[in-house]
Parts: structure tokens; C-alpha cells; sequence
């Protein structure tokens, strides 16, 4: 009878601990809920922020995009000979510095390994 009383008593123990770990698996539980939905908005807003830093730089760069495009099309519109020498002038200097840079590729390879 002995034995029985204290197997009771072992289990009533044993019950008693694993309410006691329930309890505390479920403080643990709403605590880590609570500081998950806690990072969440702060990496919410936070991208938010983010969001709407990348926005008014962008719109600020478009800005100033206008301005400089407008700016070059007046030029272009008050000196139409001085843009058309100018871009006829880069235009044949990129030709030239294509020549050159082809011409020195095609010198520095081996000529008796070429197919043709």
C-alpha cells in the first residue's frame, strides 16, 4: 500500500509539473508571438521609409532629367549647326577609336593562326 500512495504521490507531482511546463510553453509562446509581430512592423515600416526615401530621390532625379533634356533641346534649337558638328564630330571620333582599337586587336593576334 505503500508503494501505491507513493506512485500517487510521484504522479500527482509529475501531472503537477507538466501543467507547470504548459503554462510556461505557452507564456513562451504569446511572448515570442508578440516580439515576432513586434520586428514585423518595425521591418514594415522601416521599409516603408525606405520606400519612400528611394521615391522622392527618383522623382527628384526625373526633375532634374527634364530640366537638363529641355535645357539641351533649347541649345540645340538656338545653334542647330554648332549640335550638328558636334554630334557629326563625336560620331567620327568614336568611327576612328573603333578603327584604332580593331586595328591594334587584329596586330597583337598571330597571323599564321587566322583561317583565312
Amino acid at each position: 500500500m505503500a508503494e501505491n500512495s507513493d506512485t500517487e504521490t510521484v504522479r500527482k507531482e509529475l501531472e503537477k509539473q507538466i501543467g507547470d511546463l504548459r503554462k510556461e510553453v505557452s507564456k513562451l509562446s504569446k511572448t515570442v508571438s508578440a516580439r515576432t509581430e513586434e520586428i514585423y512592423k518595425q521591418a514594415r515600416d522601416e521599409a516603408e521609409e525606405a520606400y519612400e526615401s528611394a521615391s522622392r530621390q527618383a522623382r527628384g532625379a526625373a526633375k532634374q532629367v527634364r530640366r537638363q533634356a529641355y535645357a539641351v533641346s533649347e541649345a540645340i534649337k538656338e545653334n542647330p549647326g554648332t549640335a550638328a558638328t558636334v554630334l557629326s564630330s563625336a560620331g567620327l571620333l568614336g568611327f576612328l577609336i573603333g578603327l584604332v582599337v580593331g586595328q591594334a586587336i587584329s596586330s597583337s593576334n598571330d597571323r599564321s593562326s587566322r583561317w583565312y
